[in-house]
């Protein structure tokens, strides 16, 4: 299989990009869509949550069957529908429409994100992959630099429709690379046969303890995470002094920082060991959690160095975490597991931001109270991903 590793992870890091500026975008859109539709916070976190849950029963789904096609054609199938989806939220006119097209786009959205990982673990050695990891998911930080203060332009200029026709447009193109630079990956397909029916193949995984560590890995992960990050835009509006036109602040320094770190992190996971790598990230991690969460009026600048130390320490958690977690299966086995993998990623994803949405409150005078709770919550599930993490083998 000839490949040109460099355009492939281009490539991945394009849809990873579109990907999570379509997650991303929503929740510093969160004042202006409670403003607009006179919505609750816990109704701001069922569109937050409405996509990751979608993503990941879908993300569940795809593991009865991801592993029995080309990722290629797989990759450009789901693509399609996800830029398909996210158009339609565009043109979404009220709150219920826009509820029901991100549920669509979601479903579309757990599959890629399950493929992404497939394609790095099926092409990357693995004394490469975490580096590869890296690159790719510096998508995240170029979202927060480029993507999310750009698409708030937009929606300050125009309306909040507006970025959501950006990455429709930008979906189409991607979709040219992804016919253009990524190789069919056909190999795993062998395996299929030894697998006698679905059923079989997903109890073949959950029946595997390592497999049922990793997965807990990632549920703690996003409970540490997903807590918190949905509701910091409306947070630093209400609380901290922020107007709405500041926000793209966050996200500015925040991915700057990121961009700069995440290469680094991979290099150094790779170099020094990923479990070493992430304890130091998760105990680094409480501290800008506990900051973020408990902060109040304060000067622009310090309320920055806050969010964007948040920013650095949660890239620094997830790429040795999901090398690790793609490292705890056989190949033949890969795509499936992290189809399961995706699901309770999203799932989890959406259980925090629900659990975060019922426990945060909007008091009389428009302030939001609570956060400190959700805090505590990220903290405790933080260490308890650290003491799962330490159980993972790595077979790949």
């Amino acid at each position: 299989m000839k490949f040109n590793e460099k355009t492939v992870l281009f490539t991945l890091a394009a849809i990873q990009f579109t990907h999570i500026m379509d997650f991303m975008i929503v929740m510093p859109l969160g004042p202006q869509l409670m403003r607009i539709f006179n919505i609750t916070p816990q109704q701001f976190g069922f569109i937050v949550a409405s996509y990751t849950i979608a993503a990941g029963i879908f993300g569940f789904a795809a593991a009865f069957f991801i592993d029995r096609f080309d990722r290629r054609k797989a990759l450009l199938v789901c693509y399609s529908g996800f830029a398909i989806g996210t158009i339609a939220c565009a043109l979404s006119p009220g709150y219920e429409m826009l509820l029901f097209a991100r549920m669509a786009t979601g479903a579309f959205g757990g599959i890629i994100g399950t493929l992404v990982l497939s394609i790095i673990g099926d092409l990357i050695p693995f004394e490469r992959r975490a580096s590869a990891m890296g690159m790719v998911m510096m998508a995240f930080s170029l979202a927060s630099v480029f993507g999310v203060p750009f698409g708030l332009f937009l929606s300050n200029q125009f309306n909040w429709h507006a970025p959501f026709l950006l990455l429709g447009g930008l979906g189409g193109v991607i979709l040219f690379f992804i016919y253009r630079n990524i190789p069919s990956i056909t190999s795993h397909i062998q395996h299929a046969s030894v697998r006698q029916n679905p059923l079989v193949m997903v109890k073949e995984i959950v029946s595997d303890s390592n497999h049922l560590v990793a997965l807990s890995v990632m549920l703690f992960l996003m409970l540490g995470q997903f807590t918190v990050i949905p509701y910091i835009s409306p947070y630093m509006v209400s609380n901290v002094g922020f107007s709405e036109s500041q926000l793209p602040y966050i996200y500015l320094a925040g991915g700057l920082a990121s961009m700069i770190s995440m290469p680094l992190i991979g290099k150094l996971a790779d170099k020094y060991g990923k479990l070493r790598i992430f304890t130091i990230f998760i105990f680094a991690s409480l501290i800008p959690i506990y900051l973020i969460t408990n902060i109040q009026m304060v000067s622009l600048p310090v309320a920055l160095a806050v969010t964007t130390l948040f920013f650095i320490v949660m890239g620094g958690r997830s790429i040795p975490a999901t090398t690790m977690i793609s490292a705890a299966v056989e190949p033949k086995n890969r795509g499936s597991f992290m189809s399961l993998n995706t699901a309770v990623q999203q799932l989890s994803a959406g259980l925090a931001s629900f659990i975060g949405g019922l426990i945060m409150v909007k008091s009389s005078n428009g302030t939001m109270e609570n956060y400190e709770i959700i805090g505590y919550i990220a903290i405790v599930s933080s260490m308890f991903c650290l003491f799962a993490a330490r159980s993972i083998k790595t077979r790949s």
